[in-house]
């Protein structure tokens, strides 16, 4: 039963959340774009008024959402429901004008195999569990906006596991460059059904690469998945 049910049978709206529900509302209002602006949350002080909780537990329930990777915190910007923004989004808007898909991916197939590499060798258990989740949702996602909010997380997760902030930055800017760019608002037209399942199960190999630790394999699977990538993406566009 919600706790939208529960209220409407007569329980004091007013009683504060226990913190689990909290967090599973959190999630709701999230999925909902109830406390969004954009891509990021509302600010702390209206979430706190938003859900009736002190800003204490309001951040306990932001923790977990972050821990499970649902929520990508940035000093000074907020907190988004994609992973951020590179910190020079705005700079890389007029290089984006410039590159083609198959600049981006020659720079992707040179940089995310290392950083898968790295990744299979100094993520942590959290990190691990946190890829697993977003390889699953890379695998259950139900259309194209929903496999691209996923594919988005699942190579921005492994970036991070990478523990390089160097590395990280570049990818950032990759991703960035990617998102302006106006060659990649035509992968709803490329990315049929069956094709997004295919990237799916490598993404699959990928990850269970990483999480045995095994740092070669994971930067070959990664690279198949990128040649796979550029092959789909390069040719429905007569590059």
């Amino acid at each position: 039963m919600t706790d939208r049910s529960l209220f409407a049978n007569g329980m004091d709206s007013s009683a504060p959340l226990p913190q689990e529900r909290l967090a599973a509302r959190l999630r709701e209002d999230i999925a909902k774009g109830a406390v969004l602006r954009g891509d990021r949350l509302l600010p702390e002080r209206e979430l706190a008024q938003h859900f009736g909780v002190s800003r204490a537990r309001l951040r306990q329930a932001l923790d977990q959402l972050e821990r499970e990777g649902a929520l990508f915190r940035r000093r000074g910007q907020g907190t988004f429901v994609q992973p951020p923004p590179a910190t020079d989004a705005t700079r890389l808007k007029s290089l984006a004008q410039r590159v083609s898909a198959q600049h981006v991916m020659e720079v992707r197939l040179q940089i995310e195999p290392a950083l898968a590499g790295l990744a299979a060798l100094r993520a942590d258990a959290p990190a691990r569990k946190v890829l697993a989740q977003a390889t699953l949702a890379t695998l259950e996602a139900v259309d194209q906006k929903s496999y691209d909010a996923a594919d988005d997380v699942f190579h921005y997760k492994i970036a991070e596991m990478a523990q390089n902030p160097l590395f990280l930055t570049v990818y950032e800017a990759i991703r960035s460059v990617r998102a302006q760019a106006s060659w990649a608002r035509t992968r709803a037209a490329i990315y049929s059904p069956e094709v997004t399942a295919v990237l799916g199960q490598q993404h699959q190999a990928l990850a269970e690469a990483i999480l045995r630790g095994d740092s070669p394999a994971a930067s070959q699977a990664m690279q198949d998945h990128l040649r796979c990538v550029a092959d789909t993406l390069l040719q429905n566009q007569g590059q």
